[in-house]
């Protein structure tokens, strides 16, 4: 439209539509989208690398996640021969007229899910990280890599403490950081004003790259929500909102075997949870959508994972007859819910919470349960806490090791679930503010090797697995922000 008023010249075309989009705020919304771009995808593989090197450039790392998909895949097809039900069914009208009038307070509903078991728990994904083997190194060639004594036996390379200082210098002890009480530089209130007040600029600005750097020092409770929604480019446009009433049509119109095994999830996890519980109904609306969400897909051409498929009923391996099942290719397993929970306490509109939890996903936590080599992959975190605790405090890991009592072994599910669930709220998205800062999930690794050595004194002492997960079980009470710094900036290296 802009084109045709009779201002616009031909010769100045360029320059023109440089200016409209200026002056229109196009150019913010551009940037952007191509900012958020440039943070999902991964960079250029060499222009003869194959595919598969996209999603994951070890073969043995592919055909690691390929058998763990079938397993998965197998778990799944058994209980549905077991119970008889269908993978997906049509809803009989009667069904779909109760759940849309319930849709608000699913959470009250109390269906028989006994039969229901989760599909794997991050126990069982460990079990399978644990028997990982590059096969190109033959047992004892690995010089370099025999001295590590931890469960993750596969080479890759993971940061020292002098890296990470690097990577997360805006968490060093000289600069301010919310969530850090008693900084002796600055008094608290005067950092804190001013970041708000920067915050604030920030904001006005809609710029996601300059949100993004901001963030690292933490977020102001007041503008998170809108801080993380600009670094995450979630605009919640009437598009968006269609959208979600779409997918909750498609809720209500079809019954997915999945749908049992949220349920079921949320009632053993989010339910039971002192600081969740309340968000039971947003849960199951955000998750169930999610399960039929096909641009979810869009992720499997950067992650190693493939989705899985199912048959129409008698046409068992025609390819034509394949459809993804569930329809966005991920098979929650327990504890999946708790990457919605703490979204929670900052979106309260359904269709922007799911906005925001689906980009979470696949930008970050999709890493969490998948076989790969990524820096950010759940691989290289526990690799990378292993290496931290094996090489700051050796005693512990020595100690621990020989009593049966791998660190591993205990913080492996703290991992799994970005710490959702273990630490108090208000802890827990000062740390995801990182997460989104650093655009990295690294930080997860730093602190669980800095709970350890918080609790190195009592670890010391214990004589077994279970007095070592006793001692750990309970992190509600830990400050994430100066265990951070206390590890990385005040440890001797």
């Amino acid at each position: 439209v802009s084109l045709h008023k009779p201002e616009i010249k031909l010769e100045s075309l360029k320059e023109d539509i440089r200016d409209f989009l200026k002056t229109s705020g196009w150019e913010k919304k551009l940037q952007n989208a191509v900012y958020s771009e440039l943070n999902v995808f991964p960079s250029p593989c060499h222009p003869a690398a194959p595919p598969e090197h996209m999603k994951e450039p070890l073969a043995y790392m592919r055909k690691a996640q390929g058998s763990w998909e079938k397993r998965i895949l197998k778990s799944l097809n058994s209980m549905c021969t077991e119970l008889s039900i269908p993978l997906a069914q049509k809803r009989p009208v009667s069904e779909q007229k109760e759940l849309l009038n319930k849709w608000n307070e699913m959470g009250t509903d109390e269906p028989d899910l006994s039969l229901f078991r989760p599909v794997y728990a991050p126990k069982d994904f460990l079990e399978v990280l644990m028997n990982l083997r590059n096969p190109n190194y033959e047992n004892g060639e690995q010089s370099s890599f025999r001295n590590h004594l931890g469960l993750i036996q596969v080479p890759l390379k993971v940061k020292d403490i002098p890296e990470l200082k690097e990577d997360f210098s805006e968490l060093g002890l000289n600069i301010g950081q919310l969530g850090i009480d008693d900084s002796a530089q600055v008094p608290p209130e005067f950092f804190e004003n001013e970041h708000v007040r920067v915050g604030q600029k920030v904001l006005a600005e809609q710029d996601s790259a300059a949100a993004q750097q901001y963030v690292r020092q933490g977020c102001p409770t007041a503008l998170r929500a809108d801080l993380w929604a600009l670094i995450l480019n979630i605009s919640n446009q009437p598009e968006d909102i269609l959208y979600y009433e779409q997918l909750k049509s498609n809720v209500i119109q079809h019954d997915l075997l999945v749908d049992s095994l949220i349920y079921k999830d949320v009632k053993l996890t989010a339910s039971n949870d002192d600081y969740y519980f309340v968000f039971e109904d947003y849960l199951y609306q955000v998750l169930l959508c999610f399960s039929r969400d096909t641009s979810v897909l869009e992720h499997f051409t950067y992650s190693s994972a493939t989705p899985p498929k199912s048959y129409i009923r008698g046409k068992l391996g025609m390819e034509e007859y394949a459809v993804f099942y569930p329809p966005n290719g991920v098979i929650p397993f327990h504890g999946f819910s708790m990457y919605v929970a703490p979204l929670c306490f900052l979106y309260h509109e359904p269709s922007k919470l799911y906005q925001i939890f689906r980009e979470m996903y696949v930008r970050f936590f999709f890493r969490l349960h998948s076989i790969s080599s990524h820096p950010s992959g759940i691989v290289s975190l526990c690799l990378l806490f292993e290496t931290l605790l094996q090489t700051h405090l050796p005693q512990l890991f020595y100690h621990l090791r020989e009593i049966g009592a791998q660190p591993l072994r205990i913080s492996f599910k703290w991992m799994v679930r970005a710490f959702s669930g273990y630490l108090a709220t208000d802890q827990l998205l000062l740390l995801w503010d990182r997460i989104l800062g650093y655009n990295s999930l690294e930080i997860l690794a730093v602190l669980a090797a800095a709970v350890f050595a918080f609790r190195a004194v009592n670890l010391m002492e214990v004589t077994s697995l279970a007095a070592a997960e006793a001692v750990l079980a309970d992190l509600s009470t830990l400050k994430v922000m100066p265990l951070l710094q206390i590890f990385l900036f005040a440890t001797v290296t």
